[in-house]
């Protein structure tokens, strides 16, 4: 059974069983400035943990894609990655006052008893695994929370079901780590003794360092897609899969080696690759900082793989058509390769690797940690621990400052609510309308950043901009703001939203109500936008509108910076 085939078997199954089917989201989150990247795929929901009336849905599936840098030296052994899909199904607003109620209504929320039930009925009968391969865990009880003894009383109760196991906290209990995220006990699902399945049952909120109880309680449930695919392949080796298999053999082809003589620098370079696109196909561009610092990593560390097993040459962009991925890709590593050279000589010619010569020369040079230790034994030197630990140090201090240069993003891609912001905000509205008049109606917002100096706009866009019409698109902005149009809201459903011709993401996750702001006449607007504002009255508040760059953001998507005089 391949992935393509498990992945369809996943979210058809919950699809019988009252769950509404919703996209992954972006590895870039939406309005959430405590985490770079969607490690989870219940980070695009766990706000509605919270407040379940939000959601259309009580019961939602999904195949989300995620990416995780913790364990990133990790990677090269048969198992870890950065970046994976989690299979997982969700479910919300369960209370015990409606327990009897969600049981026997397959379109209203459910917790334990459902979870575990729908769990080991998609292992052995859709996927059809032995009963004795798979073994369970759960919560015993620790840190002042009880043993979760009603999901082992509903997995005794399961029939075939051996091995059940209690265990601690750090096994059995999770959560996102950030205040006032969801978390709580969970059930694992394991398959030959390899963790397959988790199911978190959220029933506490995370505040101020402690998991008080929750209002609601609700199923939060993550399964690797890639693990379990070796799982069902029968392989210890999640490299060794359909999903990989095809990289790995055009690594072989460009490198002349073989996998199993060089399997560490293989994987290494297939996972990071694979990464690398990802977050490039979501917009993210190399930089030395936040996700472009992980990406540049990510990519420069595939880079001194591939030169570990002989590849001196470009080939980072071989792998993939997309026209845009192949041009970041290609760029970085023709820059990188300039670098590294230069770095590789420090490291033949220095006498000794203090803590810092080893942090620059990952800084400045992108060589990571492992691979100045490896190239400097080459020339008969040894770096002490001592060094590696301070190296490592302020390695980390560099991390957290580029993990917490996001935090305060305002909501929408607003750095803040000041006045200069706000104007430029309602001036996006009136690009965004100048540009479906110019370039087409099929363009439409994919991303803003807003601060008080400038406006940083991402549309859906093939080609680039031609002079006249980024003339044009500001001649049309600029003349809708001397015409002093009104700004108006009305709150109205996504449906009459969708209707009224409105543009903006029509996504399920909102609740009954929506805010959608016209400039203009109210029956005709020049604009019509789903969005959170704020905005100005009229648009004769904003200035003079000019665009100052026109750019590439990622595959077939445009980026317009401009500003108001």
């Amino acid at each position: 059974m391949k992935s393509a085939e498990i992945r369809k078997k996943f979210l058809e199954f919950f699809q019988e069983r009252g769950h509404k089917i919703m996209p992954s989201s972006s590895l870039v989150p939406e309005n959430d400035p405590s985490v770079l990247f969607t490690t989870a795929g219940m980070q695009q929901f766990k706000r509605y943990y919270s407040f379940p009336d939000e959601i259309s849905s009580a019961r939602i599936a999904t195949c989300q894609k995620c990416l995780r840098t913790g364990d990133i030296y990790e990677v090269g052994d048969e198992s870890h990655l950065t970046f994976f899909e989690m299979l997982g199904n969700f479910s919300f607003g369960w209370t015990r006052k409606n327990a009897d109620l969600t049981q026997t209504n397959a379109g209203k929320s459910y917790f334990k008893k459902e979870a575990i039930e729908f769990g080991w009925q998609f292992l052995t009968e859709e996927l059809k695994i032995d009963k004795a391969r798979i073994s369970t865990t759960y919560f015993a009880g620790e840190k002042e929370i009880p043993a979760d003894e009603e999901s082992a009383k509903i997995l005794e109760g399961i029939a075939g079901l051996d091995e059940i196991k209690p265990t601690g906290f750090s096994e059995t209990f999770w959560s996102l780590g950030t205040e006032g995220s969801p978390g709580g006990p969970t059930v694992e699902f394991y398959v030959d003794g390899i963790e397959v399945w988790n199911l978190v049952f959220n029933q506490f909120v995370l505040r101020e360092g402690k998991y008080q109880p929750s209002e609601f309680q609700g199923v939060d449930t993550g399964m690797g897609l890639e693990r379990l695919v070796a799982v069902i392949e029968s392989k210890s080796d999640i490299y060794e899969t359909d999903i990989f298999l095809p990289i790995i053999s055009e690594i072989e082809k460009i490198s002349d080696k073989k996998y199993g003589e060089n399997k560490r620098e293989f994987r290494i370079i297939a996972d990071h690759l694979r990464s690398a696109v990802a977050l490039i196909s979501d917009g993210v561009v190399p930089a030395n900082k936040d996700r472009g610092y992980v990406l540049r990593r990510l990519i420069r560390r595939a880079i001194v793989k591939g030169r570990q097993i002989g590849i001196n040459k470009n080939f980072t962009a071989d792998f993939f058509e997309d026209k845009n991925v192949k041009t970041e890709l290609e760029n970085e590593e023709t820059k990188f390769r300039k670098t590294l050279e230069n770095g590789l000589k420090i490291i033949e010619t220095q006498k000794e690797f203090s803590g810092k010569v080893l942090f620059d020369l990952y800084q400045t040079y992108g060589i990571p940690l492992e691979i100045v230790v490896e190239e400097a034994k080459n020339f008969g030197r040894e770096i002490g621990s001592g060094e590696i630990q301070e190296s490592e140090k302020l390695l980390r201090q560099h991390q957290e400052l580029s993990r917490t240069a996001s935090a305060g993003m305002f909501k929408g891609g607003l750095a803040d609510d000041k006045i200069e912001t706000t104007r430029l905000h309602t001036a996006a509205h009136l690009l965004l309308a100048a540009l479906r008049i110019v370039l087409g109606a099929d363009v439409s917002q994919k991303g803003s950043n807003i601060t008080e100096e400038r406006l940083r706009f991402d549309f859906n866009h093939q080609e680039k901009m031609l002079p006249e019409q980024i003339t044009e698109v500001e001649k049309i902005v600029n003349e809708k703001i001397s015409e002093n149009l009104p700004v108006e809201m009305e709150e109205m459903s996504i449906v009459e939203a969708k209707s009224s011709g409105a543009t903006g993401v029509f996504d399920d996750r909102y609740g009954d109500k929506v805010k959608v702001y016209m400039i203009g006449d109210i029956e005709n607007p020049f604009s019509r936008e789903i969005c959170g504002g704020p905005h100005v009255a009229r648009t004769g508040e904003l200035g003079h509108f000019k665009i100052t760059k026109e750019e590439s953001s990622s595959s077939g998507i445009r980026r317009i910076k401009a500003i108001l005089e």
